[in-house]
């Protein structure tokens, strides 16, 4: 998309408002600013007092070819009630760094200077891309600070890691402009607001199941599919909950995630995230888990002997949540098959109730070599209807396709 995005015209008849907080990443607001002006978007910018020590209004200006705005008490503009006027005017308003202060002012609804009085008065989607020290970042009231503003549908990105202009390394630097410059086009594309108004619950990745302190009974889920399309239900306007087994995944902006390890801890988080509108169970959940976890790590005492592991069923989320008096209105399952692969999967949907499941063939001899771990698939989606095949494609491509229909089924 951001190849797309900076050949030009792809933002064309956008209106973005570029909210520029107080941090040293404001400097790549200008770069942003140049991006979107060449792939045919209008900017208004909205200098907060912090980032003027960093740019500068006339820069911001020659470069949008717009009045930059700066403050609530100009009289002409707020006789007008300009900050209402900014805040509804533009298609999108991004702030660009948002900084720990700026989300801290957003989550807690303050409005004391112009960007944040205008945050607070859009009806827009707004878009925030983070930027500062890594222990700011990583600091709990700034984490619940993002849960917050992601629970209310601010689409916020997740930061880069790497070396700070502080000197410290770790995530918390600005994401890529061009990143940036691609969560834009997201949040702007035709599709953008099919699932406006819903709530999309989404499990993703595997689970694990302890044997002792130190080992667990896993499976090779990546959590990739999963992601995607969390990430797409979001960009087309879906409030979203991630609930995430075990992986080392960025969160998609947007997206309000849940982290869990096992089944159990999985199945109560499903539970806690209801009522939605749609649930689509990607998640590899584990069949069965160890009855008895042993408190210490196992040792081999040198007989050879094999301790024995007794296993116990773990709970159906799948089948549990299709059966709940809070069903979602649209539930869709997923099958990793080795085999029968579509056989399977209408057998599973009989068996759990599902409106859908969404099958795939993770065999080492399926469509790219198993899509567990690989950055493709090829699904079959079978519902009441019949088998909707798609070919093999990228697990992004699959995700918006699979978003498509969900919407089309919701309308």
């Amino acid at each position: 998309m951001t190849a797309d995005l900076l050949s030009g015209g792809r933002l064309s008849g956008q209106r973005i408002l570029l909210v520029v907080g107080g941090g040293i990443a404001a400097y790549k607001a200008c770069e942003l600013v140049r991006l979107i002006r060449k792939a045919g978007g209008a900017v208004t910018c909205v200098l907060t007092e912090g980032a003027s020590h960093f740019v500068t209004a006339m820069t911001l200006a020659a470069l949008s070819e717009n009045p930059v705005h700066t403050s609530l008490w100009d009289l002409t503009r707020e006789a007008e009630m300009g900050h209402i006027q900014l805040s509804r005017a533009a298609d999108l308003v991004v702030v660009c760094p948002a900084t720990a202060d700026l989300l801290a002012k957003m989550a807690a609804g303050l409005a004391d200077d112009l960007a944040t009085t205008l945050l607070l008065a859009t009806d827009k989607p707004v878009l925030a891309a983070p930027a500062m020290n890594v222990r700011m970042w990583q600091h709990a009231a700034t984490q619940a600070n993002v849960a917050t503003l992601r629970a209310r549908g601010v689409a916020v990105m997740e930061p880069d890691e790497g070396a700070m202009a502080c000197g410290e390394f770790g995530p918390g630097r600005l994401p890529e402009v061009e990143r940036i410059a691609e969560a834009i086009g997201t949040a702007l594309a035709p599709q953008g607001r099919l699932l406006a108004g819903r709530h999309v619950l989404i499990t993703a990745g595997p689970t694990h199941e302890p044997i002792d302190p130190v080992r667990y009974i896993a499976n090779r889920s990546s959590g990739r599919q999963g992601f995607a399309i969390a990430a797409a239900a979001a960009a087309a306007g879906a409030r979203v909950t991630l609930v995430a087994g075990p992986v080392q995944l960025p969160t998609p902006a947007g997206v309000l995630r849940v982290d869990v390890e096992t089944a159990r801890e999985m199945a109560a988080a499903v539970e806690a995230a209801l009522p939605a509108d749609v649930a689509v169970m990607v998640a590899a959940v584990a069949d069965w888990r160890v009855a008895g976890e042993a408190a210490q790590k196992l040792k081999k005492d040198g007989s050879g002997a094999v301790p024995p592991l007794a296993l116990v069923e773990n709970p159906d989320i799948l089948a549990g949540l299709c059966a709940s008096p809070r069903r979602p209105a649209l539930v869709v399952g997923f099958a990793a098959e080795t085999n029968d692969v579509i056989a399977h999967a209408i057998a599973k949907r009989a068996r759990k109730g599902a409106d859908w499941i969404v099958a795939n063939d993770v065999s080492a001899a399926g469509p790219d070599g198993g899509a567990m771990g690989g950055a493709r698939n090829a699904v079959h989606i079978i519902g009441a209807a019949g088998v909707d095949s798609l070919p093999l494609m990228a697990k992004e491509a699959v995700a918006t396709a699979l978003v498509e229909r969900i919407a089309d089924a919701l309308s």
